[in-house]
């Protein structure tokens, strides 16, 4: 895996896209980040706040940098990044690898800032930001496998030449053949996402396509276990926890499955208000462990009659962690 110094456990934290999609702001940013604090959601373990699609002004400067948005970030993207910082958590940023990213390649959000071309330009930018985590994400159907390891190795390769230590989450499957669970994509980043994008659904019927439900994403993950160590882990994408649909027992079989699986735990849901039952869940202090352990392990399936899945992931310190998960 890339000997970056992070993610040498799955990464913990919050992103805004499941809730917020666009319509993002600083004053948001600030007031999850307080969230997280003042819920116990950082001391839980949840520390990199992931600023997602549609965060930046839709042309770059005279000189080809990429801007934040003035008017929903008019304090600058830097200042963000100081404030999550004093707060004791990591700032995450989005870009994308070719010339638009998800958002504009929908039409959904104006102009064409992608990194590509610019990927030196970028990671010094993310770099004086003082950004900690770029989510890289492909969104488009254009290029084979090979052409998404050359791209995602360039971004790669120049984030690891600013001397700071960020961590690299890749989605090689927005909009293209599924190649997720095609490859070990940990010689490109830390974290990869294996299955497209998932939904506020339990089983949307989805074999590997959109949209994908808790259960479908579940049914692709497990048998990439062996993928999984320190400093590179698979990512069955951001939680639905919290959300509304699911059912309690739905988002505690989630959060489990995300737990043994060593599944990067990044909340999606709105810290502000949500509920008991959902911060029970989220700070289930065992099962952070589990997921957190050193070992870097992914549960390792032990049987599966077509409805039960038993899952073991050995522990550092000598212990299994089982879970039966009931899809019946």
């Amino acid at each position: 895996a890339l000997d970056n110094g992070v993610g040498r456990t799955p990464p913990m934290g919050w992103n805004t896209w499941n809730t917020f999609g666009c319509n993002i702001s600083e004053s948001l940013i600030r007031q999850m980040a307080d969230a997280i604090v003042s819920t116990g959601m950082r001391d839980a373990g949840y520390q990199y706040v992931v600023v997602d699609d549609c965060w930046f002004n839709p042309n770059r400067d005279s000189a080809g940098n990429l801007q934040g948005d003035s008017s929903r970030f008019p304090s600058g993207m830097k200042a963000l990044g100081d404030y999550l910082h004093g707060k004791g958590l990591k700032f995450g940023l989005y870009e994308a690898p070719l010339d638009k990213t998800c958002a504009q390649y929908f039409n959904s959000y104006p102009g064409a800032t992608g990194s590509q071309g610019h990927e030196a330009q970028d990671a010094r930018q993310f770099a004086a930001w003082g950004v900690d985590y770029l989510k890289y994400d492909w969104c488009s159907p254009s290029g084979s496998i090979g052409d998404q390891v050359a791209t995602f190795a360039k971004m790669r390769d120049a984030l690891a030449a600013t001397g700071r230590p960020i961590l690299y989450s890749i989605n090689s499957n927005s909009v293209h053949a599924k190649t997720g669970p095609q490859r070990n994509w940990g010689d490109v980043a830390n974290i990869w996402r294996t299955t497209e994008d998932i939904q506020l659904a339990w089983d949307t019927g989805q074999a590997n396509g959109y949209p994908m439900g808790v259960k479908n994403i579940i049914d692709v993950n497990v048998p990439l276990s062996g993928y999984a160590r320190p400093g590179g882990f698979n990512d069955p994408d951001m939680m639905e926890v919290g959300r509304g649909t699911l059912s309690d027992t739905e988002m505690r079989s989630h959060f489990s499955m995300w737990a043994v699986m060593a599944a990067p735990l990044i909340a999606g849901n709105d810290i502000r208000s949500m509920n008991a039952a959902t911060q029970t869940i989220l700070k289930n202090t065992r099962l952070i462990a589990i997921n957190q352990d050193t070992l870097g392990l992914q549960g390792a399936q032990v049987s599966y009659d077509g409805t039960r899945r038993v899952l073991a992931k050995r522990l550092a310190d000598g212990d299994v962690a089982v879970a039966l998960f009931n899809q019946g």
